[in-house]
Order: C-alpha cells, then structure tokens, then sequence
C-alpha cells in the first residue's frame, strides 16, 4: 500500500508543478503569442543545459590537465 500511495504523491507534485505550463497551453495557444512564449520557454532550457554542459566539460579537462581525474 505503501508503494502505491509514494506513485500517487510523485503524479500529485507533478500536476502542481506543470500548472504554469498547463496555462501556458490553454491561454496562450489561441494565437501566435502562444507559440512564441512556448518556444522562449524551449530556448531557455536549452540555453541552461548547454551552459551546464560546456561547464562539466571544462571542468573534465582540467582534472584531466592535472592529472587528478579519477580512472577508476
């Protein structure tokens, strides 16, 4: 019981957190506002994951540099 009710509060987290994109979706979709505020949004997070990206590799080729990678 106690696994079911741990899926049940993981789907309850997820709605409340999508709720702004559930409102993007319905209001802002009837026009070409919309589509623009959907895409800024897709942009964003692709700007954040490549800047995390080339951080993690920079940060591999300097241990890798000093020679204290970890080759495990």
């Amino acid at each position: 019981m106690l696994g079911l009710n741990i899926f049940r509060f993981i789907g309850e987290i997820f709605q409340v957190l999508f709720i702004p994109f559930e409102w993007i979706r319905l209001s802002l979709a009837k026009g070409s506002a919309g589509w623009w505020t959907s895409n800024t949004i897709n942009w964003i997070f692709l700007l954040v994951l490549i800047v995390l990206l080339s951080y993690w590799i920079s940060q591999a080729l300097k241990f890798k540099r000093e020679g204290t990678e970890d080759r495990a």
